[in-house]
């Protein structure tokens, strides 16, 4: 079976977060195994980051390669349309 290659995901995320659980299980189930996580809870910098790349504050804030697919809900619909399994194939 050839080797897929995926995108970068990257999740800027809380560890009490059950929005940011949640979006690590659906990308779980989609067979990510890696997810680069970036803690705003331990590092305060990040988050001001966050909300200077993205424009928001909550977590998830999701990335899949370079698009910003936003939090949990954006996740799901984007799912829900279809539009998630050929993003997280490269697409």
């Amino acid at each position: 079976m050839p080797h897929v290659t995926r995108p970068h995901i990257k999740m800027y995320a809380t560890a009490s977060c059950p929005y940011c659980i949640r979006a690590k299980q659906i990308l779980a189930a989609k067979g990510i195994e890696q997810i680069e996580e970036i803690r705003v809870d331990l590092e305060p910098a990040q988050r001001l980051a966050m909300m200077e790349i993205t424009g928001r504050r909550t977590v998830p804030q999701i990335f899949i390669g370079d698009t910003h697919v936003g939090g949990h809900d954006d996740l799901v619909a984007l799912d829900a349309q279809g539009a998630l399994d050929p993003l997280l194939a490269g697409a």
